[in-house]
């Protein structure tokens, strides 16, 4: 079962469509690890067993019949507890959903089951996905499988610790300011932030915001191409997604990285990192030299990243929780007040400067990948922190003044509006993952990939399991 539970998403599908083994039995050992060890990890937090055995039933008769209903046909998968599920309890994390059960799915959970993905539950999240620290009053906190006292980080954090733990081979998830790459990095998996427009999001309140978007992870590169598979593509119902045909994510992520020119910004242009991230991370200018790149150091110029950030993302936590607040604000956790309060407080003048501020941004990023084909960067600032922990005050004695400044290695990069992806990269001393953030130019998902595979290949950082 070990070494099963731990292939990736690709060897296990190659084993159902070649007849080795069933969906049903592929289901009955993905429930017997969640049994393993889900109890100590507390990443899946909501299961319907006998609906997934329904499903993988079907999967079967399909395959016994030569059919195929899509790309993950008898995969078993767990969305996020922000993503709604026909029939299955979604809670958002909150006490004020606690009992909610959606009549219809969210689009990414339609086109998943739509590809054959068997569906066994619901991974934890943030209340409201609010913060890189996976954690709520109804469900409690998510532990790390490399070190049970430490963080899985967040908003994904369930999907990722879920992954990383062997208990499923497909996950997803959604990132505003780091939520697919920073647990990705926290577990040792892979996150990656599409371009905005790449998955479409519905029902999505703010329709024509780019700042957050909805992805894959998984514990390869090869496994995040085959989600995108069934996540990507068009859809009427998002006004900002992009009309690529999702099948350029099957084509072959092996690439000729010689000449390859990488931006190494090991502080994001000046960023408190914490040691023991610089540390785990030294080798990546010569693990790039290794594979024929160009490496120098240099960062995009990301002045008013932070302020960009903070602005627009309090506009969107207004128009996604404002009546929640005014209905609910007892009920709330005090991040997630704070943001709607910042939005309340600032004035429109505000927003336009962010706006002209992020145009202004975007065309430096643009003109910086004239030059470069890749940025690459720490995907955290810091290491897998203690569980009790809500967020990170100081790093290497620098205070952080919000419970977002930590997170800036994510936050900037994601108002760059460019595919951005976290890789394993590295251990610190005491055996705590620590990835590697690839940023690609826009909208070249794919080329990005290429990258990712090609670093992945070369340090298998990847294989190594956690202690649970």
């Amino acid at each position: 079962m070990d070494d099963l539970v731990f292939k990736p998403a690709t060897e296990q599908m190659s084993l159902l469509r070649g007849g080795e083994i069933s969906a049903t039995e592929l289901l009955d050992i993905h429930l017997e690890r969640i049994d393993e060890v889900n109890p100590a990890i507390n990443a899946i937090v909501t299961l319907v067993p006998e609906l997934a055995k329904r499903d993988a039933a079907a999967a079967d008769q399909r395959h016994f019949a030569g059919e195929i209903a899509g790309v993950l046909d008898g995969l078993p998968i767990a969305h996020k507890d922000l993503m709604d599920t026909a029939g299955i309890r979604t809670t958002s994390g909150s006490p004020i959903h606690a009992d909610r059960i959606p009549d219809e799915n969210a689009l990414i959970v339609d086109r998943l089951q739509g590809a054959g993905a068997v569906t066994v539950g619901k991974t934890n999240t943030p209340e409201f996905g609010a913060g890189s620290q996976t954690f709520n009053e109804v469900f409690g906190v998510t532990h790390n499988p490399y070190d049970l006292s430490r963080t899985v980080g967040g908003s994904s954090g369930g999907a990722a610790a879920a992954l990383a733990s062997g208990m499923l081979p497909i996950a997803d998830g959604g990132d505003m300011g780091g939520s697919l790459r920073n647990p990705a990095s926290f577990c040792n998996v892979v996150g990656f932030r599409v371009s905005p427009g790449r998955v479409p999001s519905y029902p999505k309140e703010a329709a024509w915001s780019v700042l957050s978007v909805e992805g894959p992870l998984g514990r390869t590169v090869g496994d995040v191409a085959l989600l995108l598979q069934a996540m990507a593509g068009p859809d009427p119902r998002s006004p900002v997604s992009l009309q690529d045909d999702p099948a350029m994510f099957a084509e072959p992520l092996e690439a000729d990285l010689a000449e390859l020119k990488v931006a190494w910004s090991p502080t994001l242009g000046g960023l408190p990192v914490a040691r023991e991230v610089i540390s785990a991370l030294v080798s990546v200018p010569d693990t790039f030299d290794g594979l024929g790149c160009r490496v120098e150091e240099a960062t995009p110029d990301l002045s008013d990243a932070a302020e960009i950030f903070q602005v627009l993302r309090a506009w969107q936590y207004e128009i996604s929780l404002g009546e929640t607040y005014d209905e609910h604000h007892d009920q709330l956790k005090d991040t997630i007040c704070w943001n709607v309060e910042e939005a309340r407080r600032r004035p429109l003048t505000d927003h336009a400067r962010a706006t002209r501020k992020h145009a202004a941004l975007f065309h430096r990023v643009r003109e910086f990948f004239e030059i470069y084909d890749v940025l690459a960067c720490p995907t955290v600032q810091v290491a897998p922190f203690d569980v009790d922990i809500d967020w990170v005050r100081s790093i290497d004695g620098i205070d952080m003044e919000t419970y977002i400044d930590w997170m800036r290695s994510c936050c900037d990069v994601t108002v760059m509006g460019c595919p951005a992806i976290s890789v394993p990269a590295g251990f610190t001393a005491q055996g705590l993952p620590v990835g590697l953030q690839l940023v690609g130019p826009p909208r070249d998902d794919l080329g990005l990939l290429r990258i990712a595979h090609g670093w992945e290949q070369a340090t298998e950082v990847w294989k190594t399991r956690p202690k649970v």
